[in-house]
């Protein structure tokens, strides 16, 4: 009798036992099917049909994307968007031909024209098209969740040198120069383009230009544009191309690159493609120019411009602070420091040296500028900022056409004064 009992509970015990598990099973399939749901609906909003593709040898796909097709028209403010192909107005230069004797000495040492994205060597998108490239399932699931992918974090602190858009949480650290609060319509300048390592795969070294409207509390607006290495983004290492915007400090608008928003026009750069050659310690140094001014001639849109080629533009209707103009423009270096292991990571910003070590070895910034209401370009006066001992940044003026006003940036991250 006893036996029977005990198989008896054994039996209810088992039965309760694969009830449960089944429960579970069946939960976490639901949920499983829901993210892939989620999943597949992101990856039909980015991938838009393509007239042609092209297979990259960093194996990246491009996808000739007709112009009215791209994702920028997804963004319920663009829907009966008319597209604008080219600006009215683009800012004028100031006459100045003085020329130093570190212009003779270095100029032939910078190539920026020889600054390519790999794919073109496959191939070319048709007229009409843009290249976006392809967003791969694995892409989305290294995010922290569908939702968050190709955003930034919202910014809850800030920073004591700059209340705007310079936040001190979540571990971003930087680098760079500012201009005082004022009224402006652009930014010019040369980066340096290089390929520092980053430690671990959630953090990120870039050098970027911020064009920023407006506070936290009123709704920071921003406009950025610059190269970054992110491999929780790309899935690498490499070099790549990159622009974001917000409207409200990061909270709910905005995005990484071809998101809704931004509306291409150029056929010959694909956003998020990498970019090659990067500079070399003692040997060329490699830039990109990058121009962005409000087009106000245009409905007040906000274009941007690479090594001389139109890109395409933010239109004003975006926003609300940079409808009129920008309040700030910032230049310069940003990572993320998770602090893996108790201390601070060894992911380099800029070329990984400290500035003091100059040219060809340090990262710089040079000949920035700032777009006033005549639709000038104007010698930027910045201050600067800069993470204690792990990151540096020293500025210069000059009064030749070449260097303007310039700095250098950057460093190693962890070290002996930085641990």
């Amino acid at each position: 009798m006893a036996e029977v009992k005990l198989s008896f509970s054994f039996v209810v015990v088992l039965y309760v036992f694969m009830a449960a598990r089944l429960c579970y099973t069946n939960n976490n399939r639901s949920s499983g099917s829901h993210e892939n749901v989620e999943v597949q609906k992101l990856l039909n909003s980015l991938n838009k049909p393509a007239v042609k593709s092209i297979k990259s040898s960093d194996g990246d796909i491009m996808d000739c994307v007709r112009i009215s097709d791209q994702p920028a028209f997804d963004h319920p403010l663009l829907k009966n968007h008319t597209i604008k192909m080219r600006p009215i107005y683009h800012p004028n230069p100031v006459d100045d031909n003085k020329v130093s004797s570190l212009v003779n000495a270095t100029a032939d040492r910078h190539s920026s024209s020889s600054i390519t994205q790999l794919w073109r060597s496959n191939g070319k998108c048709p007229k009409g098209t843009i290249p976006i490239r392809r967003t791969k399932r694995e892409d989305i699931l290294r995010a922290s969740s569908v939702d968050s992918y190709g955003k930034k974090k919202s910014f809850i602190g800030k920073s004591s040198f700059i209340d705007v858009e310079l936040g001190v949480t979540d571990g971003h650290e930087y680098a760079v120069a500012s201009t005082k609060t004022g009224q402006f319509y652009g930014s010019k300048s040369a980066l340096n383009l290089w390929n520092p390592k980053v430690q671990e795969s959630n953090e990120f070294s870039l050098t970027q230009t911020w064009v920023v409207g407006g506070t936290y509390d009123t709704g920071l607006n921003t406009i950025e544009a610059g190269w970054q290495v992110y491999q929780r983004l790309y899935g690498d290492t490499k070099t790549r191309l990159f622009i974001y915007w917000t409207s409200d400090g990061y909270q709910k608008t905005g995005c990484y690159n071809l998101c809704s928003g931004f509306i291409q026009t150029n056929n010959k750069y694909a956003i998020g493609g990498s970019l090659s050659p990067t500079s070399e310690t003692d040997g060329t140094q490699q830039e990109l120019t990058i121009l962005i001014w409000k087009d106000n001639a245009g409905g007040g849109d906000w274009w941007m411009q690479l090594n001389g080629e139109t890109i395409g533009y933010w239109p004003s209707s975006l926003f609300t602070h940079l409808r009129k103009s920008a309040s700030m423009i910032q230049w310069g270096g940003e990572i993320i420091n998770t602090r893996s292991q108790g201390r601070h990571t060894t992911t380099q910003m800029g070329s990984g040296q400290f500035p003091k070590l100059w040219y060809r070895k340090a990262s710089y910034i040079r000949k920035i500028e700032t777009v006033d209401q005549s639709n000038a370009l104007r010698t930027a006066e910045v201050s600067t900022y800069h993470e204690q001992n792990c990151y540096d940044i020293l500025t210069r003026n000059t009064t030749d056409n070449f260097w303007g006003t310039y700095f250098f940036y950057g460093g190693p991250g962890r070290n002996p004064n930085c641990p």
